[in-house]
Order: C-alpha cells, then sequence, then structure tokens
C-alpha cells in the first residue's frame, strides 16, 4: 500500500485506484470469431435504467476465443481471482467519482507506452458493464497502435477509421463480444497517419456528441495513445469529461509521471492505477 501511496503521490491524483497484474481466466466460447449482424438494443425495462438483457439488431455480435481473451489477459468479470477482484474495487471507485460529478466519458491516459493501459481499458469496460445499472462502450483511440479488436479476437470489417474518415456510419462500426453482457466494442481497423489533427477536429467532436446523445446511461470509456509518445492524447482530452492514468511499477520513471499529470492539468483524474505491482494487500 505504501508504494501505491507514493505513486499516487507523485502524481497528485485523488485517490489510490491500485491493482496488481491482469492475469486471470476468462470464460467465453472456444469458437472461432463468428461475426453474426444484430442491433441497438431493445429493452422491456425502466428508461432510467440500463436494460438487464439486451437483443442488439444492428450491433455485430461475435464470439471471443477463450484462449486469445486468456493470452490477453481479458479476465471473467464474475472470477474470484485476486486481479478480477481488484478490478471490481476499480470499478467501483471510478462509479462513484462518474457518478458524484455527472461523468458519462472516461479516457484511459498512460505517460509512455508499455504501461498496460490497453488491457487494464478491456478489464475495466468489462467490470462496469458487467454493473447492470449500466451500458458500456469501449472505443479505441490509439491510432498509433490499434491492438483492442486484436486483443478480443476480432477482425472488424469497418471501424471508427472508417467513421472519422467518413467511410462508414458510427452504426455499422460497433460490435458486441458475446458473453460480455451491456459492452459493446467500437475499434479501429487500422493506424491513422494524420491521427493528432483527426482527433482534434470536427469530426471527432460531431462524433463524441453522436456518442453521448445516442444513450445518455452509457459509459463511454476511450482507449489512447501514450501521451508522451504522441499529441494524440492531448489533441482529444478536451473532449472527455474525466481521465484514469495508468502507470507501471519498476517502468513508468517517475519524472513521466509528473510530467503526463502537468500536460493533463486541465483534464479532472479520477485517479492513478499502478500496474504490475509486485506485491498487494492480502485478500478478506
Amino acid at each position: 500500500m505504501d508504494r501505491i501511496q507514493k505513486a499516487l503521490d507523485r502524481s497528485r491524483a485523488e485517490r489510490a485506484l491500485g491493482d496488481r497484474s491482469l492475469f486471470g481466466r476468462a470464460a467465453a466460447s472456444d469458437a472461432e470469431p463468428a461475426v453474426r449482424v444484430a442491433g441497438d438494443f431493445k429493452s422491456a425495462n425502466s428508461p432510467l435504467h440500463a436494460p438487464l438483457s439486451i437483443v442488439y439488431r444492428q450491433t455485430r455480435v461475435f464470439s471471443p476465443p477463450a484462449d486469445v481473451l486468456e493470452r490477453n489477459r481479458i479476465l471473467d468479470p464474475e472470477s474470484a481471482a485476486p486481479a478480477a477482484v481488484a478490478f471490481r474495487m476499480l470499478r467501483t471507485q471510478v462509479l462513484q467519482r462518474l457518478d458524484a460529478n455527472g461523468w458519462r466519458s472516461l479516457a484511459i491516459f498512460s505517460p509512455t507506452a508499455q504501461d498496460g493501459k490497453t488491457t487494464l481499458a478491456i478489464n475495466l469496460a468489462v467490470s462496469l458493464a458487467h454493473d447492470q445499472l449500466h451500458t458500456v462502450l469501449l472505443v479505441e483511440l490509439d491510432f498509433k497502435r490499434p491492438s483492442l479488436a486484436t486483443r478480443l479476437g476480432l477482425s472488424p470489417e469497418q471501424g471508427i477509421d472508417d467513421v472519422l474518415a467518413g467511410r462508414a456510419r458510427l452504426e455499422d462500426c460497433l460490435y458486441h463480444p458475446d458473453g460480455f453482457d451491456r459492452l459493446v466494442v467500437l475499434p479501429a481497423r487500422g493506424a491513422l497517419a494524420n491521427s493528432s489533427e483527426m482527433l482534434a477536429g470536427p469530426g471527432s467532436r460531431d462524433l463524441v456528441a453522436e456518442l453521448r446523445a445516442r444513450y445518455p446511461e452509457r459509459i463511454i470509456v476511450y482507449d489512447l495513445p501514450p501521451v508522451l509518445s504522441a499529441d494524440d492524447a492531448l489533441s482529444f482530452a478536451p473532449l472527455v469529461e474525466c481521465g484514469l492514468v495508468v502507470v507501471a511499477e519498476g517502468r513508468t520513471r517517475r519524472a513521466d509521471l509528473t510530467r503526463t499529470v502537468e500536460l493533463l492539468h486541465k483534464t479532472p483524474l479520477v485517479g492513478t492505477v499502478l500496474n504490475r505491482a509486485a506485491q498487494a494487500p492480502s485478500g478478506y
């Protein structure tokens, strides 16, 4: 706990949202990824709450292979493994901060590459979606090294890069991973050469506005490139309501973390996650 607190003190974040390494078993279909067209959900539940069960009518549904999920450390949200428990703790703290401020969009930041940012973004989105009061949209915005689709065993026919380039409609680029209730993914098919200009442009602003308006109860999680590796994250930061910073023990330098927080000073940070911790508090 002292190690986590020291990291958080250096980053000047509000509280510790610590987790340990993200290994765990994932429960999903063993079949090869098979995409079928379904659609935006309908539910008989109260419109003030997220639906307990969803029938997709346009959103494409695919089955992530279990071996791909396990290899990429995507967790079963119901698992009793320490990492899954840590993500449920993280989810609760994040939801408390979002609800307290009326926020519904969260960007995942990291100072540099290899801090575990994308793995954390996926597992946090999965855990958030497992809370029955919310649906979650996980958006790939790392156009330098897009990996969200690969980590879920998905080969998208169209993606957010196509939407921003005007080649596709948003509704044709949404995918639901079967077995992860209330979670929808907006992946990227490939890298963009002019990604920072695209993220700062009117197309991104229009897309963010549409995502917020489409389902008011939905939480949107954006996976962005490392802050110090390119200007993409800073270009997009004004469009998000808050952020979560991921750092890796034994890898992230103090100066890099300090500089990252300084660059994000206009973006409210809900906390900092210490990833790959060598030690963690013992279980209950």
